[in-house]
C-alpha cells in the first residue's frame, strides 16, 4: 500500500512545492495537494493547518510544508498537537528530525533552499525512521 504525504505550501513555497510533488511519486508516496495552487498571496497558517489536520486524522502518515524561509509553517504546524513539524535545511537535519525527533511534518523553506538540496531533504526524511530509545522518553514529553 502507498503511503499518503499531505503536502501544501503558501505562494512563497509554490514553485518548490511544484517540483517536489513529482519527486514524492517518483520514491513512491501518494502526495495529498493541499495547495496552494499559484503564487498569489496567501495566509500561510490556512495550510499549514490543512496538512496538521490530515496528519491528525489519518488521511496521511507524513507531511511537507513549504513557505519562503519555513519558519512560519514550521511555527504554525507545531500549534497541533498531532504534529511534530521540523524545518530542516539539508539531508542530516531532515534525517536525524525523523530518527531522534520522529518528525512527521517535514518543513522546507522555499526561498532558502536550492533544489537539489531540497530533493535530498524530503528523501532523506522520506527514508528515515525514530530509533525510539532514548530519544522515545524525550519525544513523548512533547505531548
Amino acid at each position: 500500500m502507498t503511503e499518503t504525504v499531505a503536502v501544501a505550501a503558501d505562494h512563497g513555497g509554490y514553485d518548490l512545492k511544484c517540483l517536489l510533488v513529482p519527486e514524492l511519486r517518483a520514491l513512491g508516496y501518494a502526495p495529498l495537494d493541499l495547495g496552494t495552487d499559484s503564487t498569489a498571496a496567501v495566509d500561510y497558517p490556512d495550510f499549514a493547518d490543512a496538512v496538521a489536520q490530515a496528519v491528525a486524522d489519518g488521511r496521511a502518515k507524513l507531511g511537507l510544508l513549504i513557505c519562503g524561509s519555513g519558519i512560519g509553517m514550521a511555527m504554525a504546524a507545531n500549534r497541533h498537537r498531532a504534529v511534530r513539524a521540523a524545518l530542516c535545511h539539508d539531508g542530516l537535519t531532515a534525517r536525524l528530525a525523523r530518527q531522534h525527533n520522529d518528525a512527521n511534518v517535514l518543513v522546507l523553506g522555499g526561498r532558502i533552499l536550492g533544489t537539489e538540496e531540497a530533493k535530498d531533504c524530503l528523501k532523506n526524511f522520506l527514508t528515515a525512521a525514530f530509533e525510539g530509545g532514548r530519544h522515545a522518553r524525550r519525544v513523548a514529553k512533547f505531548s
